[in-house]
């Protein structure tokens, strides 16, 4: 049996579409599918989230889905012949009042609010940090700059400002739209585009509660770093959040490509002590989009998150839009065991100076401690809502982590949790049953064996949330 713990978030889009291959992708370690906002109607998301369903049911596997708002636009506009070619030294003008399409001294804006945003020596960044701009002056609706860095500009290209400071809202009027069409769809993961306070993440969920009431469904939300603004509000942000995503492609552009590696690896650390998940993302496996094998630097760039512990990594054109996606999938899955076998599981550490407020987190603790300790096979964890398995996967034991749940949101929101292999079984109101219950079904799914010990967690009353507060070590007779 496949013991992978990192998980795969595979972004769906043109190349991905087909159920065959999507079938193939989820059978190759595709964990979480990521439907782009940014692309496509309504009705092409609600298509592609059903075929995800019957997808994961015919490969006996559980699959969240996470939308991801688009957010705000800070884009140019469009140019007449599609693209211009900016010198060096040349002045341009990005022009928020202006309708015709661009030409190689100006073009308008998709961002209207840019000219109260920016003075005299800020420096904008086109297209990823490609172009550089230097502002000269703000006359009017009228950005005026000089190019320092050229090369082609084509329509619609992103625009970030050094250093931060762009004032427009995380949450846009089409990312409202579509807060209800994710809910609709029963979305288990909403990513929020730049936020860069709690607020914009308590704002999120708020409309996620409220346009999911009808459904009688609430998402998990994840909060993409991507701004500079939202580094000093990390802790604020993960409070307010189910979990991050480290953005690095605008958030290098912001900060600088040099300070994202470190910045990577305090996210990650900062979210596992908070116990909240985190996702890598942006450019890990760039180079399959057009070629069957990855780069060393793409196998090191994943191995390494593996290794800083994040919760998942993610693929975005390479399966939306590239040339290999199942491929890439396969590669990518190996690269996060091979790191894994050699990740050291440091759990006393953790322990030491640590202590636990509440039972049923000191149950969850006591679980891994002991299991690491005794050797064990498994940590099988009966859970309504998913904290108990939330808890143990923040720590690193290379046991499998089993959490045996009756709802079918709590297996999907699962799905991204780090060494945790949610199922669903239908846990009966009695203790001593429902724990006969989940010893077969591990021994069917041939999980454990005659003679292996594995520790199991359940709550007495059955079935109450938060309500862990039995730890049991049980060897199979």
């Amino acid at each position: 049996m496949n013991h992978r713990a990192t998980k795969i978030v595979a972004t769906l889009g043109p190349a991905s579409s087909d159920p065959a291959l999507l079938e193939e992708m989820v059978r190759a370690g595709v964990n979480v599918v990521r439907l782009n906002f940014s692309h496509g109607q309504a009705s092409d998301h609600t298509e592609r989230a059903r075929m995800v369903r019957e997808v994961a049911e015919r490969a006996g596997r559980e699959v969240a889905i996470m939308a991801d708002l688009q957010g705000p636009k800070i884009r140019v506009g469009k140019f007449a012949d599609g693209k211009v070619q900016l010198q060096p030294g040349a002045p341009f003008v990005l022009d928020a009042a202006r309708q015709e399409p661009g030409d190689a001294q100006a073009v308008g804006l998709d961002y209207k609010e840019l000219p109260r945003d920016v003075k005299p020596g800020d420096v904008l960044l086109l297209n990823d940090g490609l172009i550089v701009l230097t502002v000269q002056q703000v006359r009017g609706e009228a950005v005026h700059t000089t190019v320092k860095v050229g090369g082609e500009l084509s329509n619609n290209k992103g625009i970030n400002k050094q250093g931060g400071g762009l004032t427009a809202p995380a949450l846009t009027a089409k990312d409202m739209e579509d807060i209800k069409t994710a809910m609709a769809l029963r979305a288990d993961y909403v990513a929020v585009s730049f936020p860069k306070t709690a607020t914009d993440m308590e704002m999120a969920r708020q409309l996620c509660n409220v346009a999911g009431a009808e459904h009688r469904h609430k998402p998990y939300l994840i909060a993409k770093i991507e701004r500079a603004e939202a580094i000093p509000n990390l802790a604020g942000i993960l409070a307010a959040s189910d979990g991050i995503m480290v953005a690095r492609g605008d958030l290098a552009v912001e900060v600088g490509n040099a300070a994202v590696p470190a910045l990577q690896k305090k996210m990650i650390r900062m979210a596992r002590d908070m116990d909240k998940v985190v996702i890598t993302a942006t450019q890990m496996m760039e180079s399959m989009i057009a070629n069957p094998v990855p780069t060393r630097a793409e196998v090191s760039d994943v191995a390494n998150a593996v290794l800083d512990g994040t919760d998942a990594v993610m693929l975005s054109a390479e399966t939306a839009a590239g040339k290999y996606p199942l491929e890439t999938v396969r590669e990518m899955a190996s690269i996060c065991e091979a790191a894994e076998e050699h990740d050291p599981a440091e759990l006393d550490a953790d322990f030491s100076g640590k202590t636990f407020g509440r039972i049923d987190q000191s149950i969850a603790m006591g679980a891994l401690f002991t299991a690491y300790h005794l050797g064990a096979k498994a940590i099988v964890a009966l859970t309504d809502s998913g904290s108990t398995a939330l808890w143990m996967s923040r720590h690193r034991v290379r046991i499998p982590i089993y959490a045996l749940t009756p709802k079918i949101g709590t297996q999907r929101k699962m799905a991204l949790y780090r060494n945790v292999r949610p199922m669903l079984m239908d846990t009966s109101a009695h203790r001593d049953e429902a724990l006969t219950q989940a010893e077969g079904h591990l021994k069917r799914q041939g999980i454990v064996d005659k003679g292996d010990v594995y520790a199991i967690t359940c709550g007495e009353p059955m079935g109450a949330p938060g309500g862990t507060n039995m730890l049991k070590i049980c060897r199979v007779e």
